[in-house]
């Protein structure tokens, strides 16, 4: 393959061996003959990596460690642009649900392509035989595929036929050892017999190495059927769409890491759950290491907008839909990174003016408490005049101890949450009612930390509704990811 990495491209197969090379192998030739037998032969792309795997002792290791390796493989084909994921292993359709809820690409299901052409094919038959392997048979594997109102599975009997299957495989001259002739045949006849006696009409092979000696095995006096060749016309005639993925938020952390942690609580209450599995998937890239937006802000810092970008970007690379910022002064740049980025940032500060609007119609007047690189910045009171709502901010001694409280070395980023840093935004809080504000939006990400309630009774019985664009953020993406899972 020549190709450079990128989006899926159709007709491109990446086939993941099976457990056993010989079986990899056939799979291979059975998949390019069905290949150049389709009306559209040559225009299929086929990469084939395979790793054997040892057998071990304890059966979970095996399934363990073949788990991780598909996984990994369905990355690096994904890489590679491949379009659809090709998967001959019996033991690894026993997991495929699994498989199926995390892979980035479609696979294509073999299990489903022996019921398809069974039903095509035998639509009369009631009884099918499946020699399989212990692991494979422990799992139900067949009878998922096909339920009892359809019709039923027949195994060997434990004693006599399910050994026979066992040695014949993996026996010290096995078929897995490569041979094809002699006793392992001998052992799969009485294997297939036994079957038969049951009154199986049909015979499906249950492991990628009996395929190597279907030929072999017949004649019985059912028809036995050919996985791999079932498959591989399966895999060359169907299409596959790309897996449904759920819907991801990426957050810009670390502006700061209190607000961040807050934030994702928040988002956490916010979500109407019943279980773990009911919640968003989350995206959080943490870089503390952004430069202080107000220090650029007010013309003595080093430009963040780069590093806000850069961190959207590994958002975006990691999937992200949507993208929540809980930082209200890095808003002052979204502006700039918005236009050159194929995901939305969700805007704190419009929809925070939207909230207040709706949920106070008949005011006028909003208070805003914020860093000194906000307010310069003027972003709210541009969204606010947008609401036809009007922006009171605090006297410049009162916003000294506003940015104190925010900054100082007792302040809510130092980790302070009490004491001198409260005092502060109480006295910034008692000016601004006095200035007539009955609601006031906590316009830095740190300062509803320092307040359970969202209303205040201040001495003299002044009342104010603090409002918290953290958590009107978190609601406002939850709302994005329940429209999102609901098209």
């Amino acid at each position: 393959m020549t190709r450079a990495a990128g989006a899926p491209r159709e007709r491109s197969l990446g086939v993941i061996g099976g457990l056993g090379p010989l079986a990899g192998a056939d799979f291979l030739l059975k998949l390019v003959e069905a290949t150049e037998a389709h009306a559209d032969a040559g225009s299929f792309d086929i990469a084939f990596e395979q790793r054997p795997f040892a057998r071990a002792a304890d059966p979970s290791t095996v399934t363990t460690a073949r788990k991780l390796y598909i996984f990994d493989m369905i990355g690096g084909f994904r890489e590679r642009g491949i379009g659809t994921i090709v998967l001959p292993c019996f033991l690894s359709h026993t997991f495929m649900e699994e498989l199926q809820a995390n892979s980035p690409l479609p696979i294509a299901d073999m299990l489903a392509a022996l019921r398809a052409h069974i039903q095509s094919h035998f639509s009369s038959v009631r009884r099918i035989g499946v020699l399989t392997s212990e692991p494979v048979r422990e799992q139900r594997l067949f009878e998922r595929y096909f339920p009892p109102h359809e019709c039923e599975i027949v195994h060997p009997r434990r004693h006599g036929g399910q050994d026979a299957v066992t040695e014949a495989v993996y026996g010290e001259n096995g078929i897995a050892q490569g041979n094809r002739r002699g006793h392992p045949i001998e052992l799969l006849r009485e294997a297939c017999a036994d079957l038969v006696e049951q009154g199986a009409e049909l015979i499906l092979p249950g492991l990628t190495e009996l395929t190597l000696v279907v030929p072999e095995i017949a004649p019985v006096s059912v028809p036995i059927i050919d996985p791999h060749r079932v498959y591989a016309r399966y895999v060359v005639s169907e299409r596959f769409a790309l897996p449904q993925r759920p819907f991801r938020l990426g957050v810009v952390g670390g502006v700061g890491p209190a607000a961040t942690v807050d934030f994702l609580q928040k988002l956490v209450r916010s979500t109407p759950a019943r279980r773990d599995q009911d919640h968003l998937r989350v995206l959080v890239e943490q870089n503390p290491q952004i430069p202080d937006r107000t220090e650029h802000l007010v013309g003595q810092g080093v430009d963040p907008t780069l590093a806000l970008y850069a961190t959207c970007k590994k958002l975006q690379a990691g999937e992200a839909d949507l993208i929540a910022i809980p930082c209200n002064t890095a808003h002052a740049f979204v502006e700039r990174i918005q236009p050159h980025l194929d995901i939305p940032i969700m805007n704190m500060l419009t929809v925070t003016v939207s909230h207040v609007r709706e949920s106070f119609p008949m005011l006028r007047k909003i208070g805003l408490l914020a860093t000194n690189g906000t307010i310069a910045s003027g972003i709210y009171r541009r969204a606010l005049e947008e609401q036809g709502l009007t922006e009171v901010v605090p006297q410049p001694a009162f916003q000294t101890r506003v940015m104190t409280a925010i900054y100082g070395l007792q302040g809510v980023k130092a980790g302070f949450t009490s004491g001198e840093c409260l005092d502060d935004i109480g006295a910034a809080i008692d000016h601004l009612i006095s200035q007539g504000v009955e609601v006031i939006i906590l316009g830095c990400t740190e300062l509803p930390l320092l307040f359970s309630h969202r209303e205040l009774t201040r001495e003299g019985g002044q009342r104010v509704s603090l409002v918290d664009p953290t958590e009107v953020l978190a609601t406002r993406c939850v709302s994005h990811a329940m429209a999102h899972q609901r098209r």
